[in-house]
């Protein structure tokens, strides 16, 4: 037996079920086998999003996430993709916004770099649609994971995950 790693297996029981087009925002909780630190657990939250339809490109799922990372951090931030390599995409791509303690400029927070990773995304492989019997000549999707309490950490500048699961009143009022 094994828990769950990740949400992804989700989009293919969605398309199982349902015919094109699709937009679908996917909440779950996620095990890993990190050691407990104050950036890692082994239990977080993932929300998984994807998109299915005619003629959806990266050019798509470029502007959209562009579009959801500026209205969730600001205004200000610049968005980077760089290539990589996740099972169910392709072509794939992490995603990094510009720091958002420094403004780019280099801290230790993003290690001099400028730049936060911030989520994993890619191009629904044609393989996933030919599983789940849609057309890959018709049809194109992308999908996105992100974790939530990474989301949240960085947004309420919260320097522990760990304090996101221990239930401290005290901590959790400054949320309301």
């Amino acid at each position: 037996m094994l828990l769950r790693t990740h949400t992804s297996p989700i989009q293919v029981r969605v398309m199982e079920r349902l015919k094109p087009p699709l937009r679908y925002l996917v909440a779950g909780k996620v095990y890993r086998h990190d050691a407990p630190d104050s950036t890692h657990s082994p239990m977080f939250h993932q929300l998984e999003v994807f998109a299915v339809g005619e003629r959806i490109t990266f050019r798509d799922l470029k502007g959209t996430l562009d579009h959801f990372l500026k209205k969730f951090f600001g205004s200000e931030i610049k968005t980077r993709f760089r290539p990589s390599f996740f099972p169910f995409t392709e072509p794939s791509a992490e995603v990094d916004i510009t720091c958002i303690f420094c403004a780019g400029r280099g801290c230790r927070i993003c290690k001099q770099t400028g730049f936060i990773e911030v989520l994993g995304c890619g191009m629904i492989d044609p393989e996933v649609f030919r599983h789940v019997g849609y057309d890959p000549d018709r049809y194109t999707g992308f999908a996105a994971g992100l974790g939530l309490d990474r989301f949240a950490l960085l947004k309420y500048d919260v320097d522990d995950i760990q304090l996101l699961f221990q239930g401290d009143a005290r901590f959790l009022r400054q949320f309301r």
